[in-house]
C-alpha cells in the first residue's frame, strides 16, 4: 500500500489555513503598529466563526464547559495575572495560594489523604510525562539502570512520549473483549526492571476504568509505582458516582495507587492549560523537581518541565472551582451520564453496531458489527449533519465523550435520528472509500504507517508556516 497522495496531503494541510483568502498573512513585525481595535474586531470574527460549531452541542469532547458567560468571568480573573510569571515566587506569592488550594481541593475529592500532594501543570500530557519520570528516579535509587513501564494498549500516547524523552522501555498490555487492560499479561511482563504500572480512568477512546484494584495489588506485591491516568475522567467519575452510579474505584481509596493524573481543563470547567498532578506521598513528588544550585544566574528551581508559568491560568482554574462548587459538578454529571446513557441507547438500538465496553459513565465507543457498515462512512454522514465526533482505530470506531454542550434539550433525540439514517447511508454505498477513514485506513501496515508519519510530521510543519495569500489581495477586517 503506498502512502498518502498528494491531493490527500494539499486537502488535510488546506484545513489549517481556512483564512488564507481573507485576511493578511503577516511575515514581519509590522513596521507601524496596527490599530488595536482592528486586532479585537479580527479576533473576535474569527472566533465567532469558530465557536459556532462547539455551541451547536454537536462536539464529542474538546469543548467541556461552553458556558460563554462563565469564560468571559475567568477570562477576567485570568486578566489580573495575565503578565504574572509564578517562576518570580516572591513577586507573585498569591499563586502560592491558589497553587496549593486546587491541589488540596482535588486531593479531597480524590479521597486523599494528609500525606497527598501534588503539582499543577500544564496540560494532561505533562501530568502523564513528569510521573514517569518520578518512577524512573525511583527505579534508579533502587539500582534500576533500563527501567520498564507497563501501561494498557488503551492508555494515552503522552506515556509512550514520555518514555520516549525518559529512555524508559515501554510495554503495551493488550485489551479484554471488554476493552479493559489484560492483568494477565499484565502480571506476566512484570521484570526485575519494571518500575511502574498505569491504569486510566477513564480511556481516551473507550472512557472505560481499568480495573484499578487489582493492578493496585500487583502494583503492591511487586513494590511498583502505580499510575491512574484521570486527566479524562478525573473530574467528572467522582461526581457522577456521587449521583449513584456504580463506578469502579479508581482513587485513593485504592492501596497500591501512587499517583493520579486528572485534567482542570476538562471537566474542572477551568480554562486551556492546566491540570493537576498528585502524589500518595511528598517523597515522590521531590523525585521531579528539579533544582540547580551552581547556575551562575543564581539559585534554579522549578517543580516539574515548565519553567516560566502564567499566573493567568491558575488564578482562573482557582476561581473555576470556586464557582462551579459541588452542586454545580453534580448537577453537570447528572445531565452528563443522563445524555451518555441515551447516546448508548441510540447505538444499542442499531444492530449493525456495537459497544466498545460498557460505556456506563461519560463516553461512549461503538463501530461496526458487520462488513455491510462502514462506520467511517457512518462518520461521514454524521459529518454532513454538523456532528464531529472522534474517530478511534484497532477496531475501527467513533467515540462521543459527553460535555455540557451536549447535554441541551432535543440533542440526544437529534443524534439518535441522524445515527439511525447514517448506518442506512452507509450501506448504501458499501465498497468506496470512506473520506473520514482516508487516513485511518492506511494504518497498521508499513508502508500505510509510513505515510502516517510523513503526513503527520507535515501537519506540524503546517501549523507554523505562514502561506502566502492567493486569489484576490485580502483586507485586514
Amino acid at each position: 500500500m503506498s502512502g498518502p497522495t498528494p491531493e490527500q496531503i494539499m486537502e488535510i494541510l488546506a484545513a489549517f489555513y481556512p483564512y488564507r483568502d481573507r485576511y493578511v498573512a503577516h511575515r514581519t513585525i509590522p513596521a507601524e503598529p496596527l490599530a488595536r481595535d482592528d486586532v479585537l474586531r479580527l479576533v473576535r470574527t474569527l472566533a465567532a466563526e469558530e465557536d459556532r460549531l462547539g455551541d451547536s452541542g454537536k462536539v464529542s469532547g474538546s469543548l467541556y464547559l461552553g458556558d460563554h458567560e462563565q469564560y468571559h468571568f475567568l477570562a477576567q480573573v485570568f486578566e489580573a495575572y495575565a503578565h504574572a510569571n509564578v517562576l518570580q515566587r516572591d513577586m507573585y506569592p498569591s499563586s502560592t495560594k491558589f497553587e496549593g488550594e486546587i491541589v488540596a481541593m482535588t486531593a479531597a475529592m480524590l479521597h486523599g489523604d494528609a500525606q497527598t500532594c501534588g503539582v499543577l501543570t500544564s496540560g494532561g500530557t505533562e501530568s502523564l510525562i513528569n510521573p514517569m519520570l518520578v518512577y524512573r528516579e525511583r527505579g534508579r535509587l533502587r539500582g534500576i539502570t533500563e527501567p520498564e513501564v507497563i501501561i494498557p494498549n488503551s492508555a494515552h500516547v503522552a506515556l509512550d512520549k514520555a518514555c520516549h524523552y525518559f529512555g524508559i522501555t515501554l510495554h503495551r498490555a493488550p485489551l479484554t473483549d471488554g476493552f479493559l487492560v489484560d492483568l494477565g499479561w499484565v502480571r506476566d511482563h512484570v521484570t526485575p526492571n519494571t518500575v511502574a504500572l498505569v491504569g486510566s480512568a477513564g480511556s481516551y477512546p473507550y472512557g472505560l476504568v481499568d480495573p484499578i484494584e487489582e493492578l493496585g495489588a500487583i502494583a503492591q506485591e511487586h513494590d511498583l509505582g502505580l499510575h491512574v491516568d484521570g486527566c479524562l475522567g478525573g473530574f467528572i467519575l467522582p461526581w457522577i458516582e456521587r449521583t449513584g452510579v456504580d463506578v469502579p474505584r479508581w482513587d485513593f481509596r485504592v492501596p497500591g495507587v501512587t499517583s493520579i493524573s486528572a485534567d482542570t481543563h476538562k471537566f474542572g470547567y477551568a480554562l486551556k492549560g492546566t491540570s493537576v498532578l498528585l502524589y500518595r506521598n511528598a517523597d515522590l513528588r521531590r523525585l521531579q523537581y528539579f533544582a540547580f544550585p551552581d547556575w551562575p544566574g543564581g539559585l534554579y528551581v522549578s517543580p516539574g518541565l515548565s519553567g516560566s508559568r502564567s499566573g493567568g491560568v491558575i488564578a482562573a482554574t482557582w476561581a473555576a472551582l470556586l464557582t462551579t462548587g459541588e452542586a454545580g459538578y453534580l448537577a453537570a454529571a447528572r445531565d452528563i451520564h443522563r445524555t451518555a446513557m441515551e447516546i448508548k441507547a441510540a447505538v444499542q438500538a442499531l444492530p449493525e453496531l456495537r459497544l466498545f465496553g460498557d460505556g456506563q459513565t461519560f463516553h461512549v465507543a461503538w463501530g461496526s458489527a458487520t462488513d455491510e457498515v462502514d462506520i467511517f462512512h457512518v462518520n461521514d454522514f454524521l459529518a454532513s449533519r454538523g456532528w464531529r465526533m472522534n474517530p478511534t482505530q484497532l477496531p475501527a470506531g467513533l467515540h462521543f465523550c459527553v460535555t455540557r454542550p451536549n447535554t441541551r434539550p432535543g440533542l440526544t433525540e437529534e443524534f439518535t435520528r441522524d445515527l439511525s439514517d447514517g448506518v442506512a447511508y452507509a450501506k448504501t454505498v458499501t465498497g468506496t472509500p470512506a473520506k473520514s477513514g482516508a487516513l485511518y485506513g492506511m494504518a497498521g501496515t508499513p508502508a500505510g504507517n509510513e505515510g502516517l508519519q510523513f503526513l503527520m510530521s507535515g501537519a506540524l510543519d503546517a501549523m507554523y508556516a505562514v502561506p502566502d495569500p492567493t486569489g484576490p489581495a485580502p483586507t485586514e477586517g
